[in-house]
């Protein structure tokens, strides 16, 4: 099992206060979560909610998601870092295929790449990309920047992204592992079919039962259920060893935690963050691993 701990809601600046006592009290990994803006004029219902608004305000922080991680991996030296998620499709592929490289690069290949379709429209036409097509485009995306970190002259040809041959470096020094998030069954059927894992939300332990014997099914649908996969998530449930331990039977392979949250101890600077997460280290994850 591994622990990973999000960056979404955080203080942008605490995040580097954080990943280097992560990286010492030996956790896995940090994910970085991402949104462009937050229009005055807000149309696109967020999902899940009563309301159709979205649960933080326009005032929340939202560090870009390759900024940040290279600048979390020049302060750790064993840390991973991915997404949960990366809204791709709002962006151009060349761009997505840039960025990610160059964090594969710097850190010396300790990323992978979480992405997932949005749910705001404004966004995309912001950024000039497709709403409607968003889906579609992701399914190819996955290929083409899959082709395009190989290394070398490189080029893709489909029915939305056409790269003439190109070299495009730095390329990453080993393939990027590449996730999908989303709880529908085509962002489920996407991870199981082309993806190396699964990104989900946050669950009680008997709802993302649901989602990974799903993803099992799926897996064995498409003939790869023996391939390696991973699962991260976060779990609602009160953390305990016991609790990990079942997540892990369930094929969960990794967990989103955030020690200071859930266990506050009313100190201030960097030991607000520091005790926590050194206690959970020695309560929770030595006792699970």
């Amino acid at each position: 099992m591994q622990f990973w701990s999000g960056t979404a809601f955080m203080d942008t600046a605490d995040a580097l206060t954080v990943a280097p006592l992560l990286d010492e009290a030996g956790y896995h990994g940090m994910v970085c979560s991402d949104h462009m803006i937050y229009p005055r004029e807000l149309s696109s219902p967020y999902p899940d909610s009563a309301t159709g608004k979205p649960p933080w305000g326009p005032e929340t922080g939202w560090p870009d998601s390759w900024v940040l991680i290279g600048a979390l991996a020049a302060l750790t030296r064993r840390l991973q870092f991915s997404n949960a998620i990366y809204v791709a499709p709002a962006r151009p592929l060349l761009e997505v295929a840039k960025q990610v490289a160059t964090a594969a690069v710097i850190s010396g290949g300790r990323v992978s790449l979480g992405v997932g379709v949005g749910w705001m429209r404004e966004e995309f036409e912001l950024l000039g990309q497709d709403f409607d097509t968003r889906g579609n485009r992701l399914d190819e995306m996955i290929p083409a920047l899959r082709e395009l970190w190989r290394g070398g002259w490189v080029s893709y040809e489909g029915q939305y992204y056409s790269v003439p041959e190109m070299m495009i470096e730095p390329h990453p020094p080993a393939p990027v592992p590449i996730l999908c998030g989303g709880e529908s069954e085509t962002a489920l059927r996407r991870a199981a079919r082309t993806c190396d894992g699964w990104v989900g939300y946050a669950y009680t332990l008997e709802r993302a039962a649901g989602y990974t014997a799903r993803l099992t099914e799926l897996r064995r649908e498409y003939g790869r259920e023996n391939e390696p996969f991973d699962i991260i998530l976060a779990l609602l449930d009160p953390p305990s060893p016991d609790l990990y331990k079942r997540a892990e039977e369930l094929g969960i392979t990794a967990v989103m935690c955030a020690p200071w949250l859930t266990t506050p101890n009313g100190a201030t600077g960097i030991d607000r963050f520091r005790g926590p997460i050194e206690q959970f280290a020695e309560t929770v994850i030595a006792r699970v691993r």
